[in-house]
């Protein structure tokens, strides 16, 4: 194993902008190892006043709507406006091997060599919503590195990819336009979280098309409810390949981004962002906690076996772990008061 560096170390390195220990700073997080998830909230703690500052925007897409290619051409037109840009890629893990490609970089390899740019690729670990476990970690990390726009890229899933919503202040669909029936292919749950849509591939040749996607688009929209932020959705047309439309869509989000500020709907949706981690915080403790325990790890062959022969049902199996689980608790928590 890697050998740690002291909390002050991290937190110096980071803050300094230092890349080599930012990425070692967010290994750290995305640890499972008990002493690093100390060593992480240590880190975390010390960097925290330095955060908030950036603008974070999220981006989705289905697979093959050209998300690398996207962000990389929208990457290094911020960089090129004087931005400093992080680029958080999460990849899908198998749900066999637990592995990941991570192959962001080798996507975004212009980007990847920008001084201005940092491109962290991590795995989803199965995690649900399009982004891995430890996101909002990150973030708040590269924030202190000084970037000034963070960029979260989802693995791209269909209407799963809702949670990077509650973790950015600007929320981007890319779309395809001649992929079949336009309307049939907008979905409702995602679609009423959205802030842009950007109907990528408006290549040479391909224009027409697009615009056609761009205005049936628009036309749909307007039979979604108003948007929390009172901002309407925006439908731009773009071409990632050419590098063409960046611009716009650079403009609405900074437009959207002063007008939320203004308001006040950027704070107060970042105050409910950060009450929604803290549910989702004790969601996953509690998680580990329970699959942690002695007393589940010995007997939870046995209730997997009991629903797979169809001697329990899953709801009654799971029903005896927990009672398990929680009985097995409170002898620990008498002692420990005693």
């Amino acid at each position: 194993m890697r050998q740690r560096l002291s909390v002050e170390t991290y937190a110096k390195g980071v803050l300094s902008g230092d890349r080599t220990t930012l990425s070692r700073a967010i290994t750290i997080i995305e640890s499972s190892l008990a002493e690093d998830r100390t060593l992480a909230s240590q880190i975390l703690q010390n960097i925290l006043p330095h955060t908030g500052n950036s603008i974070r925007i999220g981006i989705t897409g289905v697979p093959g709507v050209g998300k690398s290619t996207f962000i990389e051409a929208f990457g290094s037109y911020l960089t090129s406006l004087g931005k400093r840009v992080a680029v958080l890629a999460v990849d899908p893990s198998s749900k066999q091997s637990g592995g990941s490609i991570l192959g962001d970089k080798t996507r975004m390899e212009k980007l990847a060599r920008d001084p201005n740019a940092y491109i962290r690729p991590s795995p989803t670990n199965l995690s649900l919503g399009g982004v891995a476990r430890h996101t909002r970690e990150a973030i708040l990390l590269c924030e202190a590195a000084g970037y000034d726009i963070i960029l979260v890229e989802t693995v791209g899933v269909g209407q799963s990819e809702t949670l990077v919503k509650g973790m950015t202040d600007f929320f981007l669909l890319l779309m395809l336009a001649g992929a079949g029936d336009e309307l049939q292919g907008i979905k409702k749950g995602i679609m009423e979280m959205v802030d842009a849509v950007a109907v990528n591939k408006a290549d040479s040749g391909n224009e027409g098309a697009v615009a056609q996607a761009v205005s049936e688009y628009r036309q749909a929209l307007h039979l979604f409810p108003e948007t929390a932020s009172k901002v309407p959705v925006q439908v731009v047309a773009c071409s990632a390949l050419e590098g063409t439309g960046m611009q716009p869509i650079w403009k609405l989000i900074s437009d959207y981004h002063a007008q939320t500020s203004e308001g006040g709907f950027l704070q107060h949706n970042r105050q409910f962002q950060r009450v929604d981690w803290l549910r989702e915080q004790i969601r996953q403790s509690l998680e580990d906690r329970f699959y942690e325990n002695a007393e589940v790890k010995k007997y939870i062959a046995s209730a997997d076996q009991a629903v797979r022969s169809g001697e329990k049902l899953p709801d009654e199996a799971a029903a005896d772990l927990i009672n398990l689980f929680l009985s097995s608790e409170q002898p620990s928590k008498f002692s420990a008061k005693s």
